[in-house]
């Protein structure tokens, strides 16, 4: 099992966000965490990264229990992170926010060909690579956050809300290079609000409500319990 997380509770301050939270990502697989605003997507993530620590339970990386750690060495052993919110370096240009990646973690790819996989993903990007952050578009900005997290060469990817406030036109091209870096064998976790915007390549889903797994299985197995998907498809 690549990611395993088991019966995680996170309190922030004295509110109880998750509560006995179990999910898994296998090897090469695509999850989908769905869950409305403030369902505890986010909060799922960022205690994976250890930008949170869980009161109990374990979160497991390939085996070895990451509870504890700092982010930066998470990242190190192999996870990718694309946040909600970017957070490009908005001083660099989009190479340097790509090119920076290679230098924090150590892989058999050298750093030219990991450049060269993140602008083979998103050939827009290499048009605009001496563009600063402030000078692309906030779907741009998607995509060089998910470019930079691809050229640390990740074994699992947490990509949180990739779909989020762009325009319908560009979240089909997002979701084809999503697809793509999952075809290359990547693991990839990703956090929606809108179950619209799921894209049909999934393996698996899970469903969060106030800070509770509701459900998790295939995609296909959700259309047939009509009380989750009336809670998911009114929070879109």
């Amino acid at each position: 099992m690549m990611l395993e997380l088991k019966d995680i509770n996170v309190f922030i301050k004295s509110s109880h966000i998750l509560r006995d939270v179990s999910m898994e990502v296998d090897e090469g697989e695509v999850v989908c965490l769905i869950g409305r605003n403030g369902a505890g997507k986010s909060t799922t993530l960022r205690s994976i990264m250890g930008f949170l620590k869980p009161e109990t339970g374990s979160i497991k990386f390939m085996g070895k229990d990451i509870i504890g750690l700092p982010p930066h060495e998470i990242a190190l052993l192999g996870i990718g992170f694309a946040p909600e919110e970017s957070e490009i370096f908005a001083d660099l240009t989009t190479f340097e926010n790509i090119e920076i990646a290679t230098w924090t973690r150590k892989t058999t790819r050298t750093a030219e060909e990991r450049i060269k996989l993140a602008y083979s993903v998103f050939p827009s990007l290499e048009r605009y690579k001496g563009r600063k952050g402030t000078e692309i578009s906030g779907g741009e900005r998607k995509m060089l956050s998910i470019a930079r997290a691809l050229a640390m060469d990740p074994y699992l990817l947490l990509l949180d809300e990739s779909f989020e406030g762009l325009s319908p036109a560009i979240i089909p091209q997002i979701a084809s290079s999503i697809h793509q870096i999952a075809k290359m064998g990547h693991s990839i976790l990703l956090a929606e609000s809108n179950i619209y915007h799921v894209p049909d390549f999934i393996d698996r889903l899970y469903i969060i409500e106030r800070g509770e797994i509701i459900f998790s299985g295939k995609p296909e197995e959700l259309k047939h319990d009509r009380a989750v998907l009336r809670i998911v498809a009114g929070a879109a």
